[in-house]
C-alpha cells in the first residue's frame, strides 16, 4: 500500500465513501499559509522563510514554478527535526488555528454521510501530519496525504513523490478504494479546487464547494452542484447547479 495513505483498514458499511479535500472546502482557508503564518508568529521560521514561502505560493499560483519545487523549498528548513517534534508542533498549531474552522456545512455533510454508513476520508495536499489529527478530531475514518520522507526518524527536508495533488490525488484515491472495498462510481468527493478536476470526474457524485472560478464555471457547465458552506449561508450546503443528489 502506498506511503501517502492512511491506515488502511477501513471497511465501508457499503461501497460508498466520501472524499473530503481540506483547504477551503472543510476549514475556510489554506492551512499552509496559515501555519506559515503561526510558526512565523512563535519565531521557529525566519522573516526569510516566511517571504519565501508566501513567494512560491504566488509563483505556483501564476504557474511560474512547479508544485513540487514550491512543496520542497517550503519544507526544506525542517531538514534534521524528528517526526514527533513535527507533529507535536501541527497539534499544536492545529489546536489553535485550525480545529475552530470546520465549516458550518462540512459538519452537516459529515454527519449525513456518517449516517449513512458512508467512509469519510481526508484527500488532502496538505501534510500527513495535519491529515491524521484532522482526521482524528473531526471524526473522519481515514487519510490520504503527502508525507516527507525519513531518516531515522528524522526529517530530511523532502517529501515523498508522486505528490498527492492534482492528478495523484485520483492515483492514491483508486489505491485507497481498491483496498477498502470502495467504489468511485458510487462515491462524492467535495473540493474547492480546479487542480482536483481529475478525482471530480471519477467519482459519482461530485460537489464542488464555494470554489474557484474556473472550477465554478466547469461545475455549472457540466451541472455539477456548487455549494456555499460558510457561516453566512447559515450552514446548510445549498445547490446551484443541477447534478447528483448531494448530502443534506
Amino acid at each position: 500500500m502506498s506511503q501517502q495513505l492512511g491506515q488502511g483498514e477501513v471497511k465501508a458499511k457499503t461501497k460508498t465513501a466520501a472524499f473530503f479535500d481540506l483547504d477551503r472546502t472543510l476549514i475556510d482557508v489554506n492551512s499552509t499559509i496559515l501555519f506559515a503564518k503561526f510558526e512565523h508568529a512563535a519565531k521557529r521560521i525566519s522573516q526569510l522563510q516566511f517571504l519565501n514561502l508566501l513567494r512560491n505560493v504566488v509563483l505556483y499560483h501564476f504557474n511560474l514554478v512547479k508544485i513540487e519545487r514550491a512543496y520542497e523549498q517550503a519544507i526544506a528548513h525542517y531538514a534534521g527535526f524528528e517526526e514527533g517534534h513535527i507533529e507535536s508542533r501541527t497539534f499544536e498549531f492545529f489546536e489553535n488555528q485550525v480545529r475552530s474552522r470546520l465549516q458550518p456545512g462540512a459538519k452537516a455533510a459529515l454527519s449525513s454521510h456518517r449516517a449513512q454508513g458512508h467512509a469519510l476520508v481526508m484527500l488532502t495536499a496538505s501534510t500527513s501530519f495535519q491529515a491524521k489529527i484532522a482526521t482524528s478530531a473531526w471524526g473522519l475514518d481515514d487519510w490520504i496525504a503527502n508525507r516527507f520522507e525519513t531518516n531515522e526518524g528524522r526529517m530530511s527536508g523532502k517529501i515523498k513523490l508522486p505528490l498527492c495533488y492534482g492528478d495523484g490525488k485520483l492515483v492514491y484515491a483508486k489505491e485507497w478504494a481498491e483496498v477498502n472495498g470502495v467504489d468511485l462510481g458510487l462515491s462524492y468527493f467535495y473540493s474547492d479546487s480546479y487542480t482536483d478536476l481529475p478525482m471530480l470526474k471519477a467519482v459519482g457524485f461530485p460537489v464542488v464547494v464555494n470554489p474557484d472560478p474556473k472550477l465554478r464555471r466547469y461545475a455549472l457547465t457540466n451541472g455539477w452542484p456548487v455549494v456555499d458552506w460558510t457561516e453566512s449561508a447559515g450552514g446548510h450546503s445549498i445547490e446551484k447547479a443541477s447534478g447528483g443528489p448531494l448530502a443534506q
